[in-house]
């Protein structure tokens, strides 16, 4: 069976292409730019362009046919409406990567399944994923184009650690307030739940929708089965590096407020997002995939990804802005709870 992934070589995509490689199942094509290369590259047919070059793409795939596309770059429309273009007629199969920001929070029900409605008036990125899957379901209906809905929340690899807070340069600054026994920010008073879910843990689901007849026209979210509120996420990355947490709860709204002249988008990550507890309901997805549970637990994962930003300097950009900024919040509210 031949796979065309779009992408391919990011947090999500490289643990199932690399899932992909065991199985002696699947073919696996790369269709990217070529900038990141994987490790084992030898096993994989690369196509090198830029996928909004729609005549080159058309040239370089001529005459070739896939049982499964696999998109994990689109996040607007017009990307989907590029792939309907370039794919109706070459595959059995099209995932698009969603976003479980994209459920409408807080929901009717604690917890959340693929039936919970979509809505997000705080956040762009979210909207637009909306608005990508509304596009693909109307082609499926009107057209047939094969197309699978997958909702991932919060997945991450051993190149970052998942954070509510966090600058422009990714976790690493807020891993080295750890280390200096500086306080870390924390969204609210840290007890909404929130699931973290490792890549390789995503690829045993994504990788059982693939070529699978009865994911054609549904939507799934893939998450670990695992609830951690944030207190306890934040306490086991300080327990993984050794050092005492210093936490610093502030209210989302008032880092939604704080963040806007510095281009953090907290109304959109927090407000819209991780603010709000969520719990998944994974019953639908383990129907088609029963194999898919949390086998690397936080507690394993963040350890996993400690020991390779410790051991890789690129893993560690510096980010002096977020630092200053994380100062200048606690100084704010400190002396806010001083005038009272």
């Amino acid at each position: 069976m031949k796979a065309l992934f779009i992408g391919g070589t990011g947090t999500i995509s490289k643990a199932v292409v690399e899932r992909l490689l065991g199985t002696g199942i699947w073919e696996v094509w790369l269709l990217n730019r070529g900038n990141r290369r994987m490790a084992d590259s030898g096993s994989i047919h690369q196509i090198i362009a830029d996928i909004n070059d729609e005549e080159d793409v058309i040239r370089k795939l001529d005459g070739m046919t896939f049982d499964c596309v696999c998109e994990f770059i689109g996040f607007k429309p017009e990307d989907v409406k590029r792939d309907y273009r370039l794919f109706k007629d070459k595959t059995k199969q099209y995932i698009y990567i969603s976003s479980a920001s994209a459920y409408n929070k807080p929901s009717a029900d604690y917890r959340i399944t693929e039936g919970t409605t979509l809505a997000n008036p705080y956040w762009q990125y979210s909207r637009d994923k909306i608005a990508c899957e509304e596009y693909l379901m109307k082609m499926y209906r009107e057209e047939g184009f094969p197309v699978t809905i997958v909702r991932p929340s919060h997945t991450y690899d051993e190149r970052s650690i998942p954070l509510g807070v966090h600058g422009k340069n990714g976790s690493w600054q807020v891993i080295r307030r750890m280390q200096e026994g500086k306080p870390v920010i924390i969204q609210g008073d840290g007890t909404s739940l929130w699931h973290l879910t490792f890549n390789e843990d995503f690829a045993v689901g994504y990788t059982a929708l693939m070529g699978n007849r009865r994911a054609i026209g549904e939507a799934f979210q893939i998450t670990g089965d695992e609830t951690l509120s944030w207190n306890q996420i934040y306490a086991t990355i300080a327990d993984a590096l050794g050092v005492e947490l210093h936490p610093y709860h502030v209210a989302s709204d008032f880092l939604a407020a704080a963040g806007d002249k510095y281009g953090y988008d907290y109304t959109g990550s927090l407000t819209g997002d991780k603010a709000v507890s969520v719990v998944f309901d994974n019953s639908k997805l383990k129907r088609l995939a029963p194999g898919m549970k949390t086998n690397v637990p936080f507690h394993i994962g963040v350890r996993i990804a400690l020991e390779y930003i410790l051991a890789h300097p690129e893993c560690q950009k510096e980010d002096i802005e977020f630092d200053e900024w994380c100062d200048r919040v606690i100084e704010a509210q400190e002396a806010a709870k001083a005038q009272v």
